[in-house]
């Protein structure tokens, strides 16, 4: 299976900087760093799962093997009691081991927390390759390659004080909230998102308002046209009857 290091290689080989050591850095930086956590996320992944499904298979049987032993014991097969009291010490003892082990190793908060980062990071790197979201005002990626750089370490810094903070030492600072980072990075893709929906809307907005005034402007003017013609019409009408006066008082001997 080709890995996303592998695919967007080519696109690195691509892109236009002036100094051939950034495409270095951006491979060995921002490529492996993906690389890492992908792995980390997978490894935590598989040892999730497997805990996860005993912790829930298991809380699952035991009541029902409980359930059993309630039954009227001549209906039950021989030996049965002590089967059931095997099988529940087995099921109680492996659940709450399993989430022991959640619970020690962090596996649920440290799976999230790579798989935040792996998106976060990809995430990154396609709005740098395609020059969008918040490098759509940079000309290149050359004139983008620093705010890049800087975004990729900012992502790294936040994960490795979030992996140091879950210590004994470092107990008492702030817990990784996985629900507010979620919901910031969704605000944050929605916001990139709509942004050429606000500007279409906006622009909408424009044209209509200027079509509006446009209209209204031209309907004035053709009513001001239209009462300085009666008002013109009006005083040639009042300058004909005052020289048609004029001309009778005349012509009075």
């Amino acid at each position: 299976m080709t890995t996303f290091a592998e695919k967007v290689g080519e696109i690195v080989d691509d892109l236009e900087l002036q100094k051939k050591y950034d495409k270095s850095i951006i491979k060995h930086r921002f490529l492996d760093e993906i690389s890492y956590y992908e792995q980390k996320r997978d490894h935590t992944k598989k040892y999730y799962n497997i805990f996860r499904f005993i912790v829930t298979t298991g809380s699952i049987l035991l009541p029902a093997i409980l359930s059993m032993g309630q039954m009227d014991p001549n209906k039950l097969p021989k030996n049965f009691d002590m089967i059931t009291y095997w099988a529940s010490w087995t099921i109680s003892l492996s659940v709450t081991a399993s989430n022991g082990f959640l619970q020690l190793f962090s596996l649920d908060k440290n799976y999230f927390s790579y798989s935040m980062v792996v998106e976060q990071l990809k995430t990154e790197g396609w709005q740098f390759f395609g020059l969008s979201g918040k490098y759509e005002d940079y000309p290149s990626h050359q004139e983008a390659y620093r705010n890049f750089s800087k975004s990729v370490e900012s992502i790294k810094r936040k994960q490795v004080e979030q992996e140091f903070s879950n210590g004994k030492g470092d107990s008492k600072k702030k817990k990784f909230d996985f629900q507010g980072e979620m919901k910031k990075f969704q605000t944050e893709q929605n916001t990139v998102m709509m942004q050429p929906v606000k500007e279409a809307l906006t622009n909408n907005v424009v044209n209509k308002v200027v079509n509006k005034v446009t209209d209204e402007v031209v309907n004035k003017v053709e009513d001001i046209k239209d009462d300085l013609k009666d008002r013109t019409n009006d005083i040639d009408d009042f300058i004909q009857g005052i020289t048609e006066d004029k001309k009778e008082e005349k012509s009075i001997p």
